[in-house]
């Protein structure tokens, strides 16, 4: 039992006083970081990223009909605006974009409708108008004519050219645009069904998912060479997403699986790969036997996958500037000074876009402007840490230690110039499965997911390349089964337009 205050020695009381002013010091700190916590979670939860509206609960009921006067009023203010809107359209339009040439031109002649009998045409005035059709369904008819001898043995008929799905009605065109519009465009299969319903095409939801997975399937077969490829790069820029996947065995769950994402930036290739953990297990079904340079952020998976033999491992400089930057309700003149640093080495690397160098040169420039900044930014760090009182699970702290903790892998990118200094590019290939996470929600199945893993993976190669993915996939479900094996690679969308 503790003795009362009045019976303690000085130094016993000095004691206790020690002892509550460490208790009182470490709920402030506790209380410091929770506020910043808040502070952080408040800034990403009503920051400005769309906007928001809540109904008033008391609001009236919409009258049925607009009192008199406020009816006149209404139709003398549309009045105005249609007559503005009249002068606006004959002043001259400055600025305005040329149609492009090859699209296909209606031409629709208007003549004056007084009587032109006696005049003489002294000219005319065109004005284009980009106009739309909705896209049309038609019948493809293969008509093959049978022949027979005259001695009636034997019948011979036109060959059937190769079909996607062998007895099935849809053609590559229908597939390629059903993939299109759910893999690119986001656009659910449910969705599509009721284009059907209003072209009055019976088409059942079973059909339409069965036309989708056999499709895939058949783009898996390209997909395997891909994987196989992207082995053999020697750079590899690797982050992995979450996506919700229907699993029996978890009722009226999800499961999170992810995709690792693999990006190599010296020739555009991207790799989707879906996994149902997020382990090293999982990072390794594409990395078991990789060489080369890879580039991550600071996972744990990647970490190991970096220490081993004949790789060399990278971090990403854009994640370490996000640890300052949430850092800056912590402690802003640190954190800012941090972020001054790292702005000095994006402003290396965007004078090395502008001048369009070459790795070489991009080498040198970067030995030359980018170590210096580097190597005081790393002595300022330690001289922080050491010499100043910062706490090291404060939100500046756990910024300084990031960095410091991969100090190497960050610095890594100077040693060749066709490093990249972060990992933007491979977060560029995965934004558009984030879109359409929020569209279609989740997976149906693992193997689905895995299923839809090519073709993520060669969608987000025609963004890369700038191809027409409807094209290149209708193309590709029509030549896929037919083309020698020793050109599949023919197909990958980077090829695409040397075919053309």
């Amino acid at each position: 039992m503790q003795k009362p205050v009045e019976n303690l020695t000085k130094d016993e009381l000095l004691a206790l006083l020690d002892k509550e002013t460490k208790r009182r010091a470490k709920a402030e700190k506790e209380n410091t970081d929770l506020k910043f916590q808040l502070a952080y979670y408040k800034r990403l939860a009503f920051g400005q990223k769309r906007e928001r509206f809540e109904g008033d609960k008391n609001q009236m009921s919409l009258p049925f009909e607009m009192e008199p006067q406020k009816a006149e009023k209404q139709e003398a203010e549309l009045k105005e605006k249609l007559s503005d809107q009249r002068r606006k359209r004959t002043s001259a339009h400055k600025g305005r974009v040329a149609l492009p040439e090859h699209l296909p031109v209606e031409e629709i002649e208007i003549f004056p409708e007084e009587d032109i009998t006696d005049m003489v045409c002294i000219g005319k005035e065109v004005t284009d108008e980009l106009e739309y059709e909705p896209a049309k369904y038609y019948i493809k008819r293969y008509i093959r004519y049978k022949y027979a001898p005259k001695n009636k043995e034997g019948v011979i008929i036109g060959e059937l050219p190769e079909r996607v799905i062998e007895k099935g009605i849809p053609g590559a065109g229908l597939l390629a645009s059903i993939l299109v519009d759910k893999y690119q465009d986001h656009l659910p299969l449910y969705r599509q069904l009721q284009r059907f319903k209003r072209a009055e095409i019976p088409i059942a939801s079973s059909t339409l998912e069965g036309w989708t997975r056999q499709s895939l399937k058949i783009i898996n077969i390209l997909y395997q060479h891909l994987l196989e490829d992207i082995r053999s790069k020697g750079y590899l820029q690797s982050d992995e997403t979450p996506i919700k996947v229907m699993d029996p065995a978890k009722k009226g769950k999800t499961h999170q699986g992810y995709y690792w994402v693999h990006h190599c930036p010296i020739d555009g290739t991207i790799l989707f790969d879906y996994q149902p953990g997020r382990s090293r297990e999982a990072a390794n079904h594409v990395l078991a036997g990789f060489k080369g340079y890879l580039q991550s952020d600071g996972y744990a998976a990647y970490d190991k996958i970096g220490k081993r033999e004949g790789v060399t491992h990278l971090n990403c400089w854009a994640h370490a500037r996000r640890e300052f930057d949430k850092a800056k309700d912590n402690d802003r003149e640190r954190a800012e000074k941090a972020l001054t640093f790292i702005q000095k080495l994006y402003g290396v690397e965007a004078e090395a876009r502008e001048h369009n160098l070459s790795p070489e040169q991009r080498k040198a420039l970067r030995l030359e402007k980018a170590l210096p900044v580097i190597n005081e930014f790393g002595k300022w760090m330690f001289d922080q840490m050491k010499h100043q009182l910062i706490l090291p699970k404060s939100p500046i702290g756990k910024a300084f230690r990031y960095s410091m903790d991969r100090w190497d892998q960050l610095s890594a990118y100077l040693k060749d110039g066709t490093l990249e200094i972060d990992n933007n590019l491979v977060e560029n290939a995965i934004r558009p499965l984030a879109l359409g996470r929020k569209n279609y929600l989740f997976a149906g199945s693992h193997k689905a997911a895995e299923r839809a893993a090519g073709i993520y993976s060669f969608f987000a190669i025609c963004k890369k390349h700038e191809v027409n993915p409807y094209e290149w996939l209708k193309y590709t479900l029509e030549n896929i089964m037919s083309i020698n094996h020793k050109d599949i690679r023919n197909l990958y969308p980077q090829n695409y337009k040397k075919l053309q």
